[in-house]
């Protein structure tokens, strides 16, 4: 099974703060979508709630697979389909008994960093900047995915009226 992780990092390998993305890319979103509309995606209770949170859904087309050892939060959103594991190895394993090919790890933190012995993928999107309000940080430099795995895409993108940041898209294997 393909199992990827998509992620969006600043400079300084910062996800997030305040359980939110610190920046807006339009193009990031889209790039996003393109990859794992159709796919399983993995990620966290705080993920999955910032999601529902900003859209008021589960993503859709997509089989939402969320991570948390509380066993009341199919009850606490009776109103979205998602399927909830108590750890990423439960998941991955309930993906290989339905011969699932492909699935992405979409966050958080913890649950990129329980993924990484499974992980033979990265779609990652650098933001060309550095985030002082920034509280969760990948688990991998750019520079331990270089050394472990091959760059195979690299798409620059420039700050424009819908983005206020240079960015890239990575994609190692």
């Amino acid at each position: 099974m393909e199992l990827a992780i998509v992620v969006a990092i600043d400079q300084n390998g910062a996800i997030g703060g305040n359980n939110q993305l610190l920046w807006h890319l339009p193009n990031d979103l889209k790039n996003f979508k393109k990859i794992t509309t159709g796919y399983p995606v993995i990620m966290g209770r705080k993920t999955f709630e910032s999601i529902l949170d900003m859209t008021g859904k589960v993503l859709p087309n997509r089989h939402n697979i969320v991570i948390s050892r509380n066993k009341n939060l199919k009850a606490q959103y009776p109103n979205h389909e998602f399927s909830l594991f108590d750890s990423v190895d439960q998941a991955i394993e309930y993906l290989k008994i339905q011969d699932t090919q492909k699935a992405f790890v979409i966050g958080g933190a913890e649950i990129y960093k329980s993924s990484l012995p499974y992980i033979n993928k990265f779609y990652i999107t650098l933001v060309k900047a550095k985030f002082d309000n920034a509280d969760t940080f990948f688990d991998l430099s750019l520079d331990e995915i270089n050394k472990e795995y091959k760059l195979i895409s690299k798409q620059e993108n420039y700050k424009d009226d819908l983005h206020s940041y240079d960015y890239e898209f990575l994609i190692y294997m």
